[in-house]
């Protein structure tokens, strides 16, 4: 299909805190940016889906597009969660565009980030994973979902939290102020804690992260340790991309930045602003899609 004026670029990011979609003409131009709701593909496939296809119809609306438009259009799409081919082929056969690539969330970010230089990014949010790039690949380090992987994430924070909250209602380690808080927020017993968590999502339990944070930043000893445990889990990551001592380090998400001051210093000393978002790199990759097919 060649290009006509009703070709669009569409970059669509998500995860489990939401999405967002931005539409460019195919000189590179932004025409309308939407945010939308959770984008989890493999904890929540059938919402994750609805979520992105509602904020794909309301930012063609802000953009004046019609249907012939999206059917016209290429999209790149990264979402948390696409984590094989058949996740990848059911969120493309579900979109209205005439071409579309999809990836996780994580190639997205890395793009966005860095694009085309060397670096590490420790990618924390709702979620959380670090992945290093070079020249020549892209390496990841968790991302697996909070079940098994996401350390250091909001939810991986959260649940900490009560962890610890429910070791020292037990006495089994000292009160802090962030303990106190937590078992008072769930009615001063540890009943309402695993009420909560045995039906809570990652967002519920990254909900929780903004008060660990505080507390660290308060002095809290509980809320240290676990800002600590975080970085713990970052250094390994660090460590095993094996990379030189001056590649650039990017922390990113809502949470990621928090665990600067808690870094070694020599670490400190590497992290730099991201060149861009997960949205832009979704919008570098639909470009990259659209060059293949010929298209300038």
């Amino acid at each position: 299909m060649g290009i006509n004026q009703q070709q669009y670029v569409f970059a669509i990011d998500g995860g489990g805190s939401g999405c967002r979609v931005a539409i460019h003409n195919t000189q590179g131009d932004p025409l309308a940016r939407v945010d939308g709701g959770p984008a989890n593909v493999f904890s929540d496939p059938n919402s994750a889906i609805q979520n992105v296809l509602d904020a794909v119809q309301i930012t063609a609306r802000q953009a004046q597009l019609g249907p012939q438009a999206l059917a016209n259009s290429i999209a790149h799409i990264g979402l948390a969660g696409v984590i094989d081919q058949a996740i990848r082929d059911m969120v493309a056969t579900k979109m209205p565009f005439a071409r579309v690539s999809v990836s996780d969330d994580r190639k997205t970010s890395v793009v966005g980030a860095f694009g085309p230089y060397d670096g590490i990014l420790a990618a924390i949010g709702t979620g959380a994973f670090v992945a290093s790039q070079t020249d020549t690949a892209i390496r990841y380090f968790g991302g697996w979902g909070y079940q098994l992987s996401d350390q250091a994430s909001g939810s991986w924070l959260g649940r900490q939290a009560l962890k610890r909250t429910i070791l020292a209602f037990d006495g089994v380690t000292a009160h802090s102020p962030l303990t106190r808080g937590m078992l008072q927020k769930f009615g001063g017993t540890p009943v309402g804690m695993v009420h909560f968590a045995n039906t809570a999502s990652p967002a519920d339990l990254a909900a929780l992260a903004p008060q660990v944070v505080a507390a660290a930043k308060d002095g809290d000893t509980h809320g240290i340790a676990l800002m600590k445990g975080g970085v713990d889990y970052l250094m390994s990551c660090i460590n095993a991309a094996s990379l030189g001592p001056d590649t650039a380090l990017c922390l990113s998400g809502g949470l990621g930045p928090h665990y600067a001051p808690y870094l070694p210093p020599t670490i400190q000393r590497r992290v730099q602003a991201a060149r861009g978002t997960a949205l832009d790199g979704a919008h570098t990759l639909a470009r990259l899609h659209l060059t293949a097919s010929g298209v300038n």
